[in-house]
Formats: C-alpha cells, sequence, structure tokens
C-alpha cells in the first residue's frame, strides 16, 4: 500500500494500527522477517542480498526451522517484484508465517512506503517482527521557533523533536547607562534610548524574515526567550509580526544568551511543547462543545447520527476518538439478498438475531467486518468531511469519549435528527 501524504496525523494512525497488529505477532522457530529499505537502496541489491541469505539458511540444520526460514525469504523476495526499484520515501516489509490464538499457522506480509523517508537499513530473521524503525515514524515533525535576545545579541533558533539547529545570530554593542551628570547626561540618555530601539526593530524584522516565508509562518509555535527586558519590549511593539503572534506560545526568562540560553529555554518550555497538541485538542472540543451549549443545531454525535450527517454531506469536521470500539458489519439477508451496514460493538456482534433471518430460518451472511474507524479513515474524503483525531487523555477528550460515544461532528448547517426518528417510528407504524 502507498504512502498517501495528505494528513501526517491521519498516516501516523495507520502506522500505529499496523504496529498493534506487528508487535502481538509471533512465529515458530525464526520464520519472521523484517526489511527496511531506505530511499536510496536499489532493490536489485536487495534481492542479491536475499539470494545470499536464502543459500547460508540452506545449511540449517532443523528440517523445521530451514523449511520456514526458506519460505519466509521466497515469500518477500516475491513480494519485492511489485516493486521495479524503492518508493521515494525507502520500503518497510514484514512477511513470515505467525501462530494466531488457536495455534493456527498463516501467512502474514505486510509491505508499505512510509509517509516520510526512513533512513535506516534492516534485515533480521526472527520469531518476531521489529518495528523500532516505525517508531521513528511516529515522532513529532513539527517545528518550533526560538528566539533568545538579550543585551549583548541575538539567537534564532528551531527545534524539531530532539534536533535542535541554529538558524541566525547576531551581537550587539548597546551603550550602558551613563553615571555623569551634566548638560550631555540628557543626549547621552536620548542616544542610548534610540540605539535599544533600533536593536529592537531589527530583532523583529530579521523575526520575520526567517520565519515568515510565502507569507506563512514556517513554524508551528514561537519561544521568545531572553535575560533582560528587551523581549517584553518586542512583544509589545509595532516590529512584532501579527502572523507570528498567533503563533506565540511562551516567553522564558533565561540567565544566559546565545546558545546556552538557547538550551535552557528548551528546557524550560519542554512541557509547554508536550502540551501543545492538547491544547489543538481542547480547542477543537472546545468549539464542538459551544455549538452544543448554544444549541445551534450544527452539531451531531454518536455512530448513527454522525454517520446520517456524513451521507449527507453535512459535516465538515468529523471527530473521531483514535481507539473506537465500533465495528462496521454489512450483513447480507440470507432470504433477500440484501446487504445492509450496521454499526455494532463487540458485544452487540453477539446479538444472535443478527446472524438469523426470521423469515427464512437461515443464517445471514457476514459480507464484511472491519473497525469503523478504519473504514472512515479511507473514506471521509468521499463525504466533503476533514477527520481529526482526539485521545481520551485530556479532560476535554475524556468526556467526548465517555459520553459522546468516541464520534461526532461539527456541521456545515443545521440539521434536525429528531425528523428521522419520527420518520422510522412512522415506517414502522405503517409496516404494523
Amino acid at each position: 500500500m502507498a504512502a498517501v501524504p495528505a494528513d501526517q496525523a491521519i498516516e501516523q494512525w495507520k502506522i500505529r494500527r499496523v504496529m498493534k497488529k506487528l508487535d502481538v505477532a509471533r512465529g515458530n522457530g525464526t520464520s519472521m522477517i523484517s526489511l527496511v529499505v531506505p530511499p536510496k537502496d536499489q532493490i536489485a541489491k536487495v534481492n542479491k542480498m536475499l539470494t545470499e541469505e536464502y543459500g547460508t539458511a540452506s545449511n540449517i540444520k532443523s528440517r523445521v526451522n530451514r523449511l520456514s526460514v526458506l519460505g519466509a525469504i521466497t515469500s518477500t523476495q516475491q513480494r519485492l517484484k511489485l516493486y521495479t526499484r524503492t518508493p521515494p520515501n525507502g520500503l518497510v516489509l514484514y512477511c513470515g508465517t505467525v501462530v494466531d490464538d488457536e495455534g493456527k499457522e498463516k501467512k502474514m506480509t505486510v509491505d508499505f512506503e512510509p509517509f516520510k523517508p526512513i533512513n535506516t537499513s534492516l534485515y533480521l530473521c526472527d520469531n518476531k517482527f521489529h518495528t523500532a524503525d516505525l517508531h521513528e515514524l511516529l515522532e513529532t515533525d513539527e517545528k518550533y521557533g526560538f528566539l533568545v535576545m538579550d543585551g549583548n545579541g541575538s539567537l534564532y533558533g528551531t527545534l524539531a523533536g530532539n534536533t535542535r539547529e541554529v538558524l541566525h545570530k547576531f551581537s550587539v554593542a548597546l551603550p550602558k547607562k551613563h553615571g555623569r551628570g551634566g548638560q550631555s547626561s540628557m543626549r547621552f540618555a536620548r542616544l542610548r534610548l534610540e540605539k535599544r530601539q533600533n536593536y529592537v526593530r531589527k530583532v523583529g524584522e530579521t523575526l520575520t524574515n526567517i520565519f515568515i516565508h510565502n507569507d506563512k509562518p514556517i513554524v508551528n509555535g514561537l519561544v521568545l526567550a531572553g535575560s533582560a527586558e528587551f523581549k517584553q519590549q518586542l512583544t509589545g511593539s509595532e516590529y512584532f509580526d501579527p502572523r507570528l503572534q498567533a503563533i506565540h506560545l511562551a516567553t522564558v526568562d533565561v540567565s544566559y544568551g546565545g546558545e546556552n540560553g538557547f538550551n535552557q529555554a528548551i528546557e524550560l518550555v519542554a512541557g509547554t511543547l508536550a502540551n501543545v497538541k492538547f491544547i489543538k485538542e481542547k480547542k477543537l472540543i472546545g468549539n464542538f462543545f459551544e455549538e452544543i451549549a448554544q444549541d445551534s443545531g450544527k452539531f451531531c454525535f454518536g455512530v448513527v447520527d454522525t454517520m446520517r450527517a456524513l451521507e449527507m454531506g453535512a459535516v465538515e469536521t468529523l471527530i473521531m476518538f483514535e481507539e473506537m470500539g465500533v465495528s462496521r458489519v454489512v450483513i447480507r439477508t440470507a432470504s433477500t439478498g440484501v446487504e445492509e451496514a450496521h454499526f455494532l460493538t463487540n458485544d452487540e456482534k453477539k446479538d444472535p438475531t443478527l446472524w438469523k433471518d426470521p423469515d427464512s430460518e437461515r443464517d445471514n451472511e457476514r459480507v464484511v467486518d472491519e473497525p469503523l474507524s478504519e473504514w472512515l479513515v479511507n473514506h471521509y474524503m468521499d463525504f466533503g468531511a476533514k477527520l481529526e483525531f482526539v485521545s481520551d487523555r485530556s479532560q476535554e477528550g475524556n468526556q467526548f469519549c465517555k459520553g459522546f460515544g468516541g464520534i461526532g461532528g461539527i456541521l456545515r448547517y443545521r440539521v434536525e435528527f429528531e425528523i428521522f426518528e419520527v420518520a422510522e417510528f412512522s415506517d414502522d407504524d405503517d409496516f404494523m
């Protein structure tokens, strides 16, 4: 399956789903191959390596182990034939024979192009799949800008994950306070004030030039740090670009300037940056709760109403809990052959009336049974909606998951869901 670089949050969600399946998979012997091919490696080179491994594995003394390893290598080579060259972001491939809960063996093959470059190389044959390299794909790509400003100069840098980078720095020689009196003291004070003002202007203009490209900020958030009142002067001045004001996360006091101040600032705002995801989540769910409080009718929650609103094209933003425990089950009725989609929890699937046709007494057929979250990830764009994931780790997220079924939406226009309930009741009444 090729990676679609549309929305990183959705791609990360897909990787997490794959990882869960891979992490619990176990096999007999060393029949499970983990293969990671970086972008610049050639498929022919990987095939040659596998051929050499096949020759080595042919010497394994244990017949059962030898056959399982040779089978896994052959399956991996067959899957590689689907690729004429390594995809731009590299290739991740897991292949082998796994043992399920009932002790039965089955072939399992997962291959995909990551949604961002994976720059590690891996080949392992073991009784489990190795997914450590996939964890790198889940690390945040969000980049934060830093300005460290004091009386000796300014430093501009970025932080992305664990990588910090200094983009620009300059020094400045500002006049100190003039202690002597006399007629010139006022002139010295004025010159000092002018130079400080010019310094603040230069810092603000450089800040805009570095962090604004094509009329947009190139960072997800901005942190201002310093050991004097300069940073306060900047935030209160006209030189602080409004586009950067909108993403200003924090202002912190540091004891040093330059790179030491940069390091100290990173430590001081570590908690703030970790909470950025929660801040976004709180804002999203806050907007959802606000629609409910205003009784605007431009909201929906619960599986049934949300799916109705989606089919109408009314959902502007679809909000979904990452681990929603509902499946989309398509059942074909035995007597009529009609297929109908149901949205069921694991407990609801155990209801025997679902699987028995009352007219013919024959068993209904289960055509599709997949997590609703997976179906929505693959189809939300068909309904013109934007998909946002929420967790249950923030207070608002927990309330949304427990009180609203973990799924809901902000609508483009008001929808009266009561009409559907009345219509359903009327239909049943007529039928009776």
